[in-house]
């Protein structure tokens, strides 16, 4: 079935557009949001995974299994969408739009 993809889209790489499972992408897209601060300078990589693995439902992500790639996939279509900011610091760090 059709609805059962979502495009997403990477901000490193403008244009690209990928199908993935939209069931865990929306699961981690609300977990990034309820984990994530609204303001800088937000969460590591490291530290945003782990905070977001605490909303994710077990049926789809079974003892957090696979949450680094989804949180990537997820983290480079927000960012693409304007929807999560990445802060210009060493490492890394991501928070929603204030």
């Amino acid at each position: 079935m059709a609805d059962d993809k979502i495009e997403v889209q990477n901000v490193n790489s403008p244009g690209r557009v990928t199908r993935v499972d939209r069931a865990k992408y929306e699961a981690m897209c609300a977990a990034i949001k309820k984990a994530l601060p609204n303001s800088a300078p937000g969460l590591t990589q490291s530290e945003s995974i782990l905070a977001a693995k605490k909303y994710l439902p077990n049926d789809l992500f079974p003892g957090g299994d696979k949450a680094g790639w989804w949180f990537k996939c997820v983290q480079l279509d927000m960012e693409a969408k304007g929807t999560l900011v990445r802060e210009k610091t060493k490492p890394l760090r991501w928070h929603l739009p204030g």
